[in-house]
């Protein structure tokens, strides 16, 4: 079962705490240790003696995203191109997040495509991009407008495409339950947006080989 949404408004603007204001580390194992007992568990045992200081450090590689500022991650861009103007694609860029309704995983692949005017970016930007955002709390629909708007601004390209397909945890682990159910979000500025010929390409490149 696919949910398709088509996201074309600006993605909402968070604010990001400065370190100085954040938690200390003993603080946020406190904080773990307490919803450990919170859930039943002795967290004396052997087991669990650890696993504040772990989950801590956990977090903080898995929320890394918020000390990282994608537009200079982007980098420098290109302007050796040798005149190409067509399509540059990157697909099946595959990422972990976490809803911020649950704080569960969202796993999934994010695929991204822009159309240059007179410069490019290192595909290998694009990729680091994905990180950055997946590693904060999300929405898919957030996510997927945050990457477009990042490449929009930093390389103004005549046009972004951004799709997302995935798989959240919070219906596959609780509520509803029901595994394999995959989102799919799409964002599109530029040409991507106005003239839907070019849409039907990017998803043309997107779907090639596939379904082979």
């Amino acid at each position: 079962m696919d949910a398709i949404i088509k996201t074309f408004k600006e993605g909402t603007r968070r604010k990001v705490l400065p370190k100085a204001e954040r938690p200390s580390q003993e603080e946020a194992e406190a904080a773990v240790r307490t919803l450990l007992r919170w859930i039943g568990e002795d967290i004396d045992r052997e087991g669990l003696v650890d696993t504040p200081s772990r989950v801590a450090k956990a977090y903080l590689e898995m929320f890394s995203g918020y000390d990282e500022n994608p537009q200079e991650a982007l980098g420098r861009t290109f302007e050796e191109v040798g005149g190409y103007d067509d399509m540059v694609l990157v697909k099946d860029i595959s990422f972990h997040s976490h809803c911020e309704h649950h704080m569960v995983p969202i796993i999934g692949k994010a695929h991204i495509a822009y159309l240059p005017d007179g410069r490019v970016l290192g595909l290998s930007k694009i990729a680091r991009t994905v990180e950055i955002f997946a590693r904060r709390l999300q929405t898919q629909e957030n996510m997927t407008a945050q990457i477009a708007q990042a490449i929009d601004k930093v390389l103004a390209p005549r046009g972004v495409a951004v799709m997302i397909e995935a798989e959240h945890m919070c219906m596959a682990m609780r509520g509803i339950r029901k595994q394999g159910s995959t989102t799919t979000t799409t964002c599109f500025t530029g040409q991507f947006r106005n003239e839907p010929a070019e849409q039907v390409n990017f998803m043309t490149l997107l779907r090639f080989g596939k379904d082979k």
